[in-house]
């Protein structure tokens, strides 16, 4: 897999700056595990012929014909293009593939320049999460609480499929110090303010919310690792395994087995989502409307 990537290299098929395969793609393709799919592009770019770049994934070295530049100082590498081009490697490979060591392969730079801009993994992860999250922070807010904890949770849930490993790495129980995690906090907060919640139910309004969307997006990495995993989409998966629920469920689920019997149901995380979203408004609407009824 490899030697067909470096083929087309030195053919000019692809040329500097044009993305090559990703680790999904290889995976897909090839019919490899993920783990095998990273190590092709992980010797690529031992080899100098490939480089991480921000927003573009896995791309073709500039000079495809030179050794790495292993032990040199970018005076030109900032923290923010550090950060970015973490994301785009967890964006394509996931969070696992994110090290120091490998970013600065992929940079061209010493391990030990990336020090001076973090202390360390944690910490990279950390202000990726930050970066990520401020992408998802609404810049105008619309009239009523609704419409604004509504955007909120539409921007986090647009932003949690794009960054699938975000999810994993923000706490509920531990809060890590993230500023624009903050925001979406304050966000929701201010939404309902004046319309005669107490305290406690603003806060606990707020985070549930914050948390139903990141518990739904929860499963858009293992969605999309199951499907390169097995080359079957959900809708695939499930119609090979009705043969297996059709002997299973009449006996021991008959409900399950009676609903399915009345027609398909378009179940989808997109659907979870969307219909999670509205009940869990409309249950605010009614805290408020009980508030807005209570004497004094």
């Amino acid at each position: 897999m490899a030697a067909q990537i470096r083929l087309r290299i030195e053919l000019g098929e692809l040329r500097p700056g044009d993305p090559v395969p990703s680790a999904r793609q290889i995976t897909r393709e090839h019919g490899v595990a993920i783990a095998t799919a990273t190590k092709v592009l992980a010797l690529l770019r031992e080899e100098g012929l490939v480089l991480a770049r921000p927003g573009a994934g896995t791309v073709v070295a500039a000079r495809p014909d030179a050794p790495p530049r292993a032990g040199r100082s970018d005076p030109e590498l900032s923290r923010d293009h550090l950060v970015r081009t973490a994301m785009a490697l967890a964006d394509s490979d996931g969070l696992a593939a994110v090290s120091l060591r490998r970013l600065a392969a992929d940079l061209g730079v010493a391990t030990m320049a990336l020090h001076r801009h973090v202390r360390g993994r944690d910490e990279l992860v950390r202000l990726m999460a930050d970066s990520a999250l401020a992408d998802a922070l609404p810049t105008a807010r619309p009239a009523g609480w609704r419409a604004q904890l509504e955007l909120l949770a539409r921007e986090q849930w647009r932003v949690y499929r794009r960054h699938r490993w975000l999810p994993h790495v923000i706490s509920m129980s531990r809060p890590q110090l993230l500023p624009r995690g903050m925001a979406h906090t304050e966000w929701a907060l201010r939404a309902t303010g004046g319309v005669g919640l107490d305290r406690e139910t603003r806060w606990y309004a707020a985070l549930t919310l914050i948390a139903q969307v990141r518990g739904v997006a929860t499963n858009l990495e293992m969605q999309a690792q199951a499907e390169q995993d097995t080359g079957l989409t959900d809708e695939e998966w499930i119609e090979s395994q009705e043969p297996v629920f059709d002997r299973l469920a009449p006996g021991r689920y008959p409900t399950l087995a009676a609903l399915s019997a009345e027609g398909d149901v378009d179940l989808t995380l997109d659907g979870i989502f969307e219909f999670g979203l509205r009940r869990l408004l409309d249950s605010y609407a009614t805290l408020i409307e009980d508030a807005a009824r209570r004497p004094g």
